[in-house]
Parts: C-alpha cells; structure tokens; sequence
C-alpha cells in the first residue's frame, strides 16, 4: 500500500508496500451530497486531537464542506508530464517537479524547496495489499500508524468518487513521521477497468495550501 514520508528530510509513503518501500511524503464522507461532477459523498470527520498551531494549522482542520468537491476528472494542464508504471497507471506531475527513484513499478514525483527540502510529493503504487474501496480509509491511516507514524488524523473521506477512468475511495489525513516532521496527505485507492491503483500527494503544513492544489489538479488526471 503506498506509504508515507520517511529520512531525515523525509520522503517515502506509498501503497500496500511499507513505508520503506514506494518513496512518500513523510516518508494522502458521511453528509450525502453529490459532488458535482463525481457522483460521490464526502464526509468531513469530527474527530480532533492536537493540530499544529500557526500558519500550517488551517490544514489540518476537518471541513464543513464536502471534502471531495474539488474533483473534477480532465485531462492533465498543457506542459505537465506524465510518468506511467508497468500496470498503465499514469501520474501527472506539473512543471518543477521532478521524479525520484523508488521501488520497481511505482512513481513518484517531488517538488523540493530552496533549501532542499520537500515541499510536496506525489506517488503511484500498484494496489498491492488488502485494502478496499469500502474499507480505504481505515485501511491507510492504519497502515500510516503500523509504520510508525504518530498523531496520525483522520480529516476527511469520501467513497463512490469517480476518476478519469475508473472510481475510487480517498482519505485526507495527517500525521507526524518517526523524524518528526509533521504532513497533511490526500491518498485515493482507483480501481481502473483492469487494475486497481493508489496516488498520494502530500505536504507540510506551512505548504500545504500553496500546494495542495497541484496535488489536487494531478489527481483529478490520474488514470489507473
């Protein structure tokens, strides 16, 4: 299953690979509401713990607003690249980024700060676990803590979310890694037509809303 960030700066999350395996960011409902354009509901959760305070600390805050209305399945921008894994799945990432090695048969791409540091990262993993898209969830954010994440919330989820091709369950969650850095992700398991996949994206806190939404642009082109 695509994990979370790891390393003293922090990538490695991927999928039903652990932690040390597809590189992550830290190593990403229930009011029915249709979401326009992808015939799903999104559910904000009510469960709090300690959030950071501070510039970073808005996204780590459940929503009053359906949480997956912002997907809107389309093609990728002009002048972002695609990266395909042997399975056909295909993660858009949008110029500046750039991609960094990880397990065979996955992908992720990375957008690094001027101190070198990760700002946001992106990954695709071949849906190698247990997990389903009832279960998707409960499944990651359990899976973050078993690899050692701490202060892992639960911020939003949403089911019956239709991608570019294929439908999906997804999870926005936050957690601090064994290093102690803190990231906010969105992780959506995509079932395709013959395989089923999932894409993380995720961020610190202070960038998460300067990045999130090329996140969420690269999500709404993934196809798996």
């Amino acid at each position: 299953m695509t994990k979370t960030l790891t390393t003293t700066a922090d990538p490695a999350m991927g999928t039903a690979i652990s932690r040390k395996g597809a590189l992550g960011l830290g190593a990403a409902i229930a009011i029915a509401v249709a979401v326009a354009g992808c015939g799903a509901a999104s559910t904000p959760t009510t469960r709090s713990t300690s959030v950071s305070s501070g510039a970073g600390a808005a996204a780590e805050r459940p929503t009053t607003i359906p949480s997956f209305a912002w997907l809107k399945p389309s093609p990728a921008p002009a002048g972002w690249r695609v990266v395909r894994i042997p399975t056909g799945a295909a993660l858009p990432y949008p110029p500046g980024w750039q991609l960094l090695a990880g397990d065979r048969g996955t992908a992720t791409a990375v957008l690094m700060d001027s101190r070198h540091r990760y700002a946001g990262y992106l990954n695709v993993t071949p849906q190698q676990g247990s997990e389903t898209l009832s279960d998707w969830p409960k499944f990651r954010v359990g899976h973050n803590a078993d690899e050692g994440d701490r202060k892992v919330v639960t911020l939003a989820t949403g089911s019956g979310l239709t991608f570019r091709m294929g439908h999906g369950s997804c999870v926005r969650d936050a957690y601090t890694t064994s290093t102690g850095n803190r990231y906010v992700e969105l992780a959506c398991l995509v079932a395709g037509s013959r395989t089923s996949a999932v894409i993380v994206g995720a961020a610190p806190p202070h960038t998460w809303a300067a990045v999130s939404p090329s996140i969420e642009r690269a999500i709404d082109s993934f196809t798996a």
